[in-house]
């Protein structure tokens, strides 16, 4: 049957030829015209419909472009986190994004029909991978064996005191410290603070009287106090400078101490800088020198701890406020194993208590040992309102030396 559809063969001519419009170029014939959206008002196909498939409708475009902003975003953190000054901006993000963001992103797939079949699976992926950072799982737990015949329990606490009762009742501060019973006290910011520098104080002789039979270190702002026997103290020498003490001194503390008859452990109290000052304006120059010049600090600091743990031939815990979510996952100190508090799955979280308006979803304070030890009771605790810092109280099994006397 003769068509009349001049779009397809054009006029007639003369000649009998058609006659058609080479201005036109070659058309294609659709299988649909209006009646179902698709195809042009003629009958004839879209391009897209001509190569085999649609286009994208404008939420899957946006579900697609998330997930692979998502994906470079992750890379880029996976390979900046520590290395480069800019970003310690960036890893002041809160870990549990990490999970958070294509945990959402699964929920919208179904919407993007075209492409659910492999962007499902991708997202899975960076999941899984968001989850690891974030401490999900059991594999953040550690060692946890209790101690056996021979062994050596040794219980400590951790934490940051803001301040060291500046602000708060120092009846009630020595009160809270004494009721945690700890054999070993590692305690940061023992120190005030007024404008932008540090305060040196003394209260030794108030620590000597709440602590009875415990040896008390201090280093800068870093203070041990021990029921143990103290057998080496390694300090830094400082400049005799007002603040040397604290700006060059060390922030990682080392105390030896003696746990059994021939077993030594040596502990790590640790405190590092903060990655910016909350309240400086982000636009001015003043906060991005300041974020530079942490950095270096910051990075200084971890790579003196970690070539001291290297080298020691103790067995060693390692805790303190590192004022970074990312170690165990993407900051390592050598070969320590990272513990984290709790049984489950799920990460706890030590920051903020107080002070800030902002939810409890950072872990700044980690616990690291070497030498075999175990840590079978492990957990953060309420400050009580004197710092912003979750107290780690935890106890530390040292195989294979009995307990040695209390020391005074």
């Amino acid at each position: 049957m003769p068509t009349t559809n001049p779009a397809v063969f054009g006029r007639p001519s003369p000649t009998g030829e058609p006659e058609t419009d080479e201005r036109a170029g070659p058309e294609v014939v659709g299988e649909r015209g209006r009646s179902d959206g698709t195809g042009n008002a003629d009958g004839t196909a879209t391009t897209a419909e001509a190569a085999g498939g649609r286009r994208w409708c404008m939420g899957t475009r946006l579900v697609v472009a998330a997930a692979a902003v998502w994906s470079a975003f992750l890379v880029l953190h996976v390979v900046l986190t520590g290395r480069w000054w800019v970003w310690f901006l960036v890893e002041a993000v809160p870990p549990v994004v990490f999970p958070a963001v294509p945990a959402l992103l699964l929920l919208v797939v179904p919407l993007a029909r075209p492409v659910r079949r492999w962007l499902a699976p991708l997202l899975v992926v960076l999941l899984v991978a968001g989850g690891y950072l974030a401490g999900v799982g059991p594999g953040w737990r550690g060692a946890a064996a209790p101690a056996g015949p021979g062994d050596a329990e040794v219980s400590v606490v951790s934490w940051n005191t803001d301040y060291w009762e500046m602000d708060d009742d120092p009846t009630a501060f020595y009160a809270y410290l004494r009721g945690k019973d700890a054999d070993v006290y590692l305690l940061q910011e023992y120190l005030h603070w007024e404008g932008e520098g540090p305060i040196h104080i003394d209260r030794l002789a108030r620590l000597r009287e709440e602590f009875p039979g415990y040896e008390v270190v201090v280093e800068g702002e870093l203070i041990t106090l021990s029921r143990l026997p103290v057998v080496a103290v390694h300090s830094r020498p400082t400049p005799a400078t007002d603040n040397g003490w604290y700006w060059q001194g060390a922030k990682a503390q080392r105390t030896d101490l003696r746990v059994g008859p021939d077993r030594v452990l040596s502990v790590y109290n640790v405190h590092l800088p903060v990655p910016f000052r909350v309240g400086d304006n982000p636009l001015s120059s003043r906060f991005w020198t300041f974020l530079a010049g942490q950095h270096d600090w910051w990075t200084r600091e971890l790579d003196e701890l970690r070539s001291d743990v290297a080298a020691n031939p103790n067995p060693v815990v390692v805790a303190g406020d590192f004022n970074s979510p990312w170690l165990g996952s993407l900051i390592r100190i050598g070969d320590t194993t990272a513990h984290s508090p709790g049984e489950g799955p799920l990460p706890s979280f030590s920051w903020p208590l107080a002070d800030y308006a902002v939810p409890r979803v950072w872990r700044l304070d980690w616990l690291f040992t070497t030498g075999g030890l175990s840590v079978p009771r492990y957990r953060f605790t309420d400050s009580a309102g004197f710092s912003d810092h979750a107290a780690q109280e935890f106890t530390v099994v040292v195989p294979g030396a009995e307990q040695a006397p209390h020391g005074g």
